[in-house]
């Protein structure tokens, strides 16, 4: 059993939130993007790493672009920098953005076509990545594409943090939780407009 948990962004109440209702027996996949932007970021980082060998790691953009400027120590800064781009357990590659990169961008409605090509020689049948703080699931190339969402700023409808059980889409409400920066409606106009 695996919780996935992607763009937790320093988020802690809502991180709070999810882990309580994350199973005692599941290990957690935090999918990176676990600092920048948030209120709390070194609590953030510190809450997670406590859980130890119960987390498996992969590096988001923002992990990678992070520095002490972000409220961190330069240990902590170090720790975000070394995580892996990908990690696969058995049949599923878990990445940030794409198998390829951690900015790459792509949503439910990205024509085919357009990105097939980022999953194609993918050694595994599902994929899940985070990245947009949109939860989606597709299929790519023959893959099963999940989006997990964001735990701490989803571009939804509905305030709460967003994350997957077993390849589930999950949603956790909380006291305080923020009305989105975006909706998905407005991140997929500004997707569409883009040319996503």
């Amino acid at each position: 059993m695996i919780a996935t948990l992607y763009d937790i962004h320093g988020n802690l109440p809502a991180l709070e939130a999810v882990l309580a209702e994350v199973p005692d027996e599941a290990a957690i996949l935090v999918g990176g993007d676990v600092c920048f932007a948030g209120e709390q970021p070194a609590e953030t980082l510190e809450r997670l790493r406590a859980l130890g060998d119960r987390v498996v790691w992969v590096r988001g953009n923002t992990d990678r672009e992070i520095t002490t400027e972000s409220h961190l120590s330069e240990e902590q800064v170090a720790f975000l920098h070394g995580l892996e781009s990908t990690v696969q357990i058995d049949r599923v590659l878990y990445c940030h953005a794409t198998p390829r990169n951690d900015m790459d961008i792509f949503t439910e409605r990205t024509q085919e076509e357009r990105i097939a090509f980022l999953f194609e020689n993918v050694d595994a049948d599902v994929v899940v990545c985070g990245h947009t703080h949109m939860q989606f699931d597709r299929t790519i190339a023959g893959k099963r594409v999940i989006n997990s969402g964001s735990v701490g700023k989803p571009f939804e409808e509905k305030p709460g943090a967003y994350w997957t059980l077993d390849l589930e889409h999950r949603f956790t409400s909380y006291e305080g939780a923020p009305a989105p920066e975006h909706t998905r409606a407005e991140a997929l106009a500004e997707f569409t407009r883009i040319g996503l």
